[in-house]
């Protein structure tokens, strides 16, 4: 399966060509590029994307480093954020017993700037990732020693946009008829089509199929300043 082959499905059930028509080179580019365009916005939803990645950082001492294209943490896309993190303390130990401890992703730039001492040397407990373009800066504090730790963030999976019309499609069988549904709803509008009540049903009910393999819902975890050590007593002023 190719993306020519899913377009010229998508032209056919949306009415735009009929069996035996040749689809023009128009058509065909115009369709590519809406079909880069739906798949560069199913990257950002965590449903659409069948699983996370691990990125890993060695501290250097640095305040922030860098993830994207050529960045410090070398991907080829940056991502848009982060969907968990954690930190690996490497030395003095071997790697049977190396150690993971939760990083707290702080949400925003507003709240990471309310941190008075940026640059605080000592053991990391909260991550900042700073989404910016095409480089994206990701922010452990406290800032954890050179050598003594792995930054390790996970994000969601690249879904690849397309080089070319010809080439080989590499995603899971579940994609195919998703792409192609949601394709045809896209390319109608173009020509004055309307969508066909069951195109839609079978674009909605072709995502309900990749929400239901791909969501993955993380267990609930108290936060650490609303956990009290015992029942407060208002007439002695006591925790028991």
């Amino acid at each position: 399966m190719t993306p020519r082959d899913i377009i010229q499905m998508a032209l056919r059930d949306s009415g735009i060509t009929g069996e035996g028509i040749v689809p023009s080179s128009d058509d065909m580019n115009d369709a590519f590029t809406k079909l880069n365009w739906m798949l560069a916005q199913w990257q950002r939803k965590r449903w659409l994307i069948w699983h996370l990645i691990d990125l890993v950082h060695v501290a250097d001492g640095s305040t922030g480093f860098t993830v994207g294209p050529g960045g410090a943490v070398n991907t080829l896309v940056r991502p848009d954020k982060l969907e968990s993190a954690f930190v690996r303390q490497i030395t003095g130990s071997s790697f049977a017993a190396q150690v993971d401890y939760p990083l707290t992703i702080i949400p925003s730039y507003e709240s990471y700037s309310v941190i008075a001492l940026k640059a605080l040397p000592s053991f990391p407990q909260y991550v900042f990732y700073d989404s910016g373009y095409p480089l994206g800066t990701c922010y452990a504090w406290p800032v954890p020693q050179a050598g003594l730790y792995e930054v390790h963030l996970q994000v969601k999976e690249l879904l690849n946009q397309f080089s070319n019309l010809d080439q080989t499609i590499s995603l899971p069988e579940e994609y195919l008829p998703a792409i192609e549904f949601n394709l045809v709803l896209r390319l109608g509008p173009a020509y004055g089509r309307a969508p066909d009540p069951a195109i839609v049903a079978l674009a909605k009910d072709s995502l309900n199929v990749l929400r239901m393999a791909n969501t993955q819902i993380s267990t609930m975890r108290m936060p650490g300043e609303l956990v009290r050590n015992g029942i407060y007593n208002p007439y002695s002023d006591q925790i028991r």
